[in-house]
C-alpha cells in the first residue's frame, strides 16, 4: 500500500477521511463535514493538504471546506455536472477520469455512483485497495435514494461490487448499528451476517468506529448488494424476481424501517 489512510470521526455521525502518499508526501482529504478534526489530525500527522475531493453536495459533506482551506490552501475537485450546487472547484471530474494524490503519487479513478444524490463520485483507488464511497455504498448498507432512481441506484452499487472484494470501503457515516438490525430482519438466517451483526454490536458498545470494511464484508452480509440471493429473495416473497426490484423493495423496507 502506498497510501497512509487516516479515518476521522467529524460531526455526530460522520466521517472524513485522510490519505497520505508515501510517495510524493502529498495528502489529500476526502469530504469535510467539519474542520476542525480534519485540522487536528494533519497537524497531528505533519501533513499538509494538497487536494480535497467532494463526493456530493450535501452540507454535512462539504460544510468544513471553507475553514479547511483558510489552512491549507488545497485544490478541491468533484463532478464538472454538480459544480453548481458544491463550493467552487479546482477540478472539475467526470466519471472515467483519474486523480493524483501529489505529482508521481497514486492515481484514483473518478465512478459516478448517482443514486443518494444525481452526481454522486466515489474514488478509487487500485493499488491501495481503497475506495471512498461517502453515502452510495456503506457499511451494511446503502445511502437513501433521495434524488435518483432505484435502477439507477442499483446500477451505482453494481459498480461498487465488481471491485476486487479486498477493496476497503471508506464509507461517510457510522450507521452500521442500525444497518445491521435492517439487515437481520430481512436476511436473518445469513450466518455471516449473524456472526457480523455481533462484531458490530460489540464494536459500538465499546465505542469503537465499524468503518471502513472490505467489501468482501459487504457482498456476504450487507442485504443491498445480495439482492439476487435466492435466499434473501425468498425471505422477501420475491423469488426469481428480477434483482434491481428486489432492491428497491429492500431500500423501501430499509425506509419505513
Amino acid at each position: 500500500m502506498t497510501l497512509d489512510l487516516e479515518v476521522v470521526p467529524c460531526l455526530d455521525d460522520n466521517y472524513a477521511y485522510i490519505i497520505h502518499d508515501t510517495t510524493s508526501g502529498a495528502a489529500a482529504v476526502i469530504d469535510v463535514p467539519e474542520a476542525q478534526p480534519v485540522l487536528d489530525r494533519l497537524s497531528a500527522r505533519g501533513w499538509s493538504a494538497s487536494l480535497v475531493f467532494l463526493t456530493h453536495h450535501h452540507a454535512d459533506h462539504v460544510q468544513g471546506l471553507a475553514t479547511l482551506l483558510q489552512h491549507h490552501p488545497a485544490q478541491v475537485a468533484g463532478n464538472a455536472a454538480d459544480a453548481g450546487r458544491l463550493p467552487p472547484l479546482d477540478i472539475a471530474l467526470h466519471e472515467g477520469d483519474t486523480l493524483s494524490v501529489g505529482a508521481g503519487g497514486e492515481t484514483g479513478q473518478v465512478l459516478d455512483v448517482s443514486g443518494h444524490t444525481i452526481g454522486h463520485l466515489a474514488l478509487y483507488f487500485p493499488d491501495s485497495a481503497l475506495a471512498f464511497t461517502a453515502d452510495s455504498l456503506m457499511a451494511l448498507g446503502c445511502g437513501r435514494v433521495f434524488e435518483g432512481t432505484m435502477p439507477q441506484m442499483w446500477a451505482s452499487l453494481q459498480k461498487l461490487a465488481a471491485l476486487p472484494p479486498d477493496t476497503l470501503i471508506c464509507s461517510g457515516h457510522e450507521y452500521t448499528q442500525s444497518n445491521a438490525r435492517f439487515a437481520l430482519s430481512v436476511d436473518g438466517d445469513n450466518p455471516e451476517l449473524q456472526k457480523r451483526a455481533e462484531t458490530v454490536f460489540a464494536m459500538r458498545e465499546a465505542g469503537q468506529p465499524t468503518v471502513p470494511s472490505r467489501l468482501s464484508e459487504e457482498l456476504a452480509t450487507n442485504p443491498f448488494l445480495r439482492a439476487a440471493d435466492p435466499a434473501l429473495q425468498a425471505s422477501l416473497g420475491m423469488s426469481r424476481a428480477d434483482p434491481a426490484q428486489v432492491f428497491a423493495e429492500i431500500r423501501r423496507r430499509k425506509d419505513a424501517f
